[in-house]
């Protein structure tokens, strides 16, 4: 492979103005597919402030989240998630986004989309994106049925560069192979993955990640102003 540029972006309020596994959660409360709405947007809404504030651990996000893909069939989840793309995705999926990857796609970079949120959930919105490559933290299959746990290291924090090292890895490539990476994202959570590319992008950051970036001289781009 002889792309001298790899692009990294993060999903959720990044290259989407809203978290995809938030939203997930509350397409699944409204339609009574998660057991009592009130209770599953209460305690979503305590799982992503925590998020947010960058006090949530990998072990805590993905118990809670993972365990609602245990509630159906996949086949059944398949057709909710159809549903989902088309009703709270596909609105928010915005011109300056696609253009925003489709820079980097013309111009032969290697380009990934990394997220925490688990990889059934984001696989079609990264194909939407024409994302080749996706890393998400992977739930675990036993006999067709997902069982709320996830395998391998979660694509959080420290585990987004663990688990980019790993994919860099099957393709025969490391980072120091690229002359400029790139990496988008929003989220204080993502401190160690901007840290390791040359040019980390802050992307629509929150409060924490805008401090940081204006302290480093890090690029502050937003991108749904």
């Amino acid at each position: 492979m002889s792309t001298k540029t790899l692009a990294l972006f993060d999903l959720d309020n990044t290259l989407l103005p809203i978290d995809s596994d938030h939203e997930w959660l509350e397409f699944l409360a409204r339609h009574g597919l998660a057991g009592d709405p009130q209770e599953v947007k209460r305690r979503n809404q305590e799982i992503y402030a925590k998020y947010e504030a960058g006090t949530l651990t990998a072990e805590e996000a993905n118990l809670f989240m993972l365990s609602f893909l245990t509630l159906h069939p996949i086949v059944d989840l398949a057709k909710y998630h159809e549903q989902y793309m088309q009703e709270v995705i596909r609105p928010h999926i915005l011109p300056q986004a696609i253009e925003l990857v489709g820079k980097h796609l013309r111009n032969g970079d290697l380009c990934c989309l990394v997220s925490a949120t688990n990889s059934w959930v984001i696989t079609p919105i990264g194909r939407a994106f024409a994302f080749e490559h996706i890393i998400g933290t992977q739930p675990e299959i036993i006999n067709g049925q997902f069982t709320g746990k996830y395998t391998g290291v979660a694509s959080y924090k420290e585990g987004k560069i663990t688990r980019v090292q790993e994919w860099l890895a099957s393709l025969g490539l490391r980072f120091d192979d690229f002359e400029q990476s790139f990496f988008y994202s929003d989220s204080i959570n993502d401190l160690p993955l901007l840290e390791q590319v040359s040019h980390p992008i802050a992307t629509n950051p929150h409060t924490k990640l805008r401090e940081v970036a204006q302290a480093k001289g890090w690029t502050i781009l937003d991108l749904f102003q």
